[in-house]
């Protein structure tokens, strides 16, 4: 229960930090086009965590070893998740809102329970799935079911396309936290996240002015990078680690209900009573699956 408790932790403090990116991306993006702020995230996030594992390397005075095959798994992880998802995610957010955005890529918990089964064997249990529908059923009840589809196809496409990629990533740290600690997955995938997202980066800065001569932009740029990118992940990896994929994915559900509150708190959005049923749904699909311990 101490594990599970912890990772539980990790996943939370991730989702919510998640839950108020929305808010900050979607003003920064009309200062910076969406790739080019993905590579602008990585940048400041691998500086941070490049930082922190060579010191952690220092300290302790050991070094992982990463052989040749091991390079093409955390290859894998930057590209499908850090590269492809998080690309995704920022073009559905530019092509619709953050409303939306918040929505479609809620339904990332049931992919991550499709792939777990597959790929890491993990049971399909009963619980499990009573608790993906009643977290489901709440995100449903706090966002709502107006999206605006029609409106905004290719950016809902995009989103869809991210919480695919984004359960894909999720299952594969499960796979590589066998081998290597949840920093190392976690500063070396961004790296190669960086270095695919780079070429498309500067293609885009040739068609797209960026602007970053408002303190504002330059702090959500830095927020983006060092709390949403190297905190959140790490945050999220280390958590994933400690629980089954299955469970863990749950926890992704928190964030709607954060950036609903935020929303309500910074933007003086309107809170109605299905947010706090909803909220309580959630609450109690996440609960089923942690309080107890699986005997299935």
């Amino acid at each position: 229960m101490k594990k599970n408790g912890l990772g539980a932790l990790c996943l939370s403090l991730a989702a919510s930090i998640w839950g108020g990116m929305y808010v900050v991306s979607k003003y920064v993006l009309d200062f910076v086009p969406p790739i080019t702020l993905v590579w602008l995230r990585y940048i400041v996030a691998f500086g941070v965590l490049y930082a922190v594992l060579k010191g952690m390397q220092w300290k302790t005075k050991q070094q992982e070893r990463i052989r040749k095959k091991d390079w093409f798994l955390l290859i894998w992880i930057g590209f499908i998740g850090y590269f492809v998802s998080i690309s995704l995610q920022f073009i559905g957010t530019k092509w619709s809102d953050a409303h939306t955005g918040a929505l479609i890529t809620s339904a990332t918990p049931a992919f991550i329970v499709l792939f777990a089964r597959f790929v890491l064997q993990e049971k399909l249990t009963a619980r499990k799935l009573l608790s993906l529908f009643l977290a489901t059923i709440g995100v449903i009840l706090v966002i709502g079911w107006d999206t605006r589809v029609g409106s905004y196809f290719w950016g809902s496409i995009s989103l869809v396309g991210a919480a695919i990629s984004w359960a894909l990533l999720s299952v594969y740290v499960k796979v590589a936290s066998d081998r290597f600690s949840t920093l190392t997955i976690t500063t070396y995938a961004i790296f190669f996240a960086m270095i695919f997202t780079t070429p498309i980066m500067i293609w885009e800065v040739q068609v797209n002015p960026v602007t970053l001569n408002d303190w504002l932009v330059i702090s959500g740029v830095l927020y983006l990078g060092i709390v949403s990118t190297a905190g959140a992940f790490f945050l999220w990896n280390k958590g994933m680690e400690l629980m089954d994929a299955g469970i863990g994915s749950l926890f992704f559900f928190f964030q709607p209900v954060v950036g609903s509150l935020l929303g309500w708190l910074l933007l003086g959005e309107q809170l109605n009573v299905n947010f706090f049923i909803g909220g309580c749904f959630i609450l109690v699909g996440v609960l089923v699956v942690t309080i107890q311990p699986e005997k299935e």
